[in-house]
């Protein structure tokens, strides 16, 4: 009972007084003082003052507390949730999770390789599908593309690519097709369903009997 009470108290809405304690006493750098006043965490009280654009008049060293946050959240959450979650501006937490030496898809520095293989499958694919083949974030990969400058007209297919889609497909997936073209399975898959592809049936399901009538397959119509 105690429990959904706290977290209750947590959730609550700010009263006008405590805005007036926020505003008055967070410039100066009392975030702690306000949070034992009015019975809030720091954490709460540094989002709601950065919520309200309510800066700090001088550096705000980051706290023990705060530093074993962000090695939590950085974890599974992207820089900017952080930033909103401690009150802090989105380029402190991306200075202090370089400096502090973490590793994540939002610090980590993009390769060449990485680079080459957004280029090549970024035209062709959604944002989503790049993301999980390159092994970043969906917010790490529209950020890089705009930087690249990278459009969304799709890259053609080639001619080798055709001739080696038509020529696999009849007796294998998409997703083995294109693990050897170098495309994604979605991409894939969109260009079988537009070249009217069909899959080759065993020697089996191209002939039946129905009602002791012997029907087989036509090759042409597929009837």
């Amino acid at each position: 009972m105690k429990k959904a009470t706290s977290k209750k108290s947590h959730s609550r809405s700010w009263s006008e007084d405590e805005i007036e304690l926020l505003r008055r006493l967070f410039p100066r750098g009392k975030a702690r003082e306000i949070a034992e006043r009015i019975g809030r965490p720091v954490t709460a009280v540094r989002q709601k003052a950065y919520t309200m654009e309510i800066a700090t008049g001088r550096y705000r060293p980051w706290s023990s507390d705060e530093i074993r946050l962000l090695r939590k959240l950085c974890r599974h959450e992207t820089a900017q949730s952080i930033a909103d979650k401690l009150g802090r501006p989105l380029r402190s937490v991306k200075y202090q999770a370089h400096r502090i030496g973490l590793t994540t898809q939002w610090t980590r520095r993009w390769l060449r390789q990485e680079i080459a293989l957004l280029k090549r499958l970024y035209p062709e694919n959604t944002r989503q599908a790049i993301a999980r083949h390159v092994g970043r974030t969906l917010q790490a990969v529209a950020a890089k593309a705009r930087g690249l400058e990278l459009t969304e007209t799709h890259r053609a297919w080639s001619k080798r690519e055709l001739n080696l889609l038509k020529r696999l497909y009849p007796s294998k997936t998409a997703e083995e097709i294109a693990s050897q073209i170098g495309r994604t399975p979605q991409a894939t898959q969109r260009k079988i369903g537009k070249l009217g592809l069909k899959k080759r049936l065993r020697q089996e399901e191209r002939h039946r009997v129905v009602n002791r009538v012997r029907e087989t397959l036509c090759n042409g119509c597929g009837e």
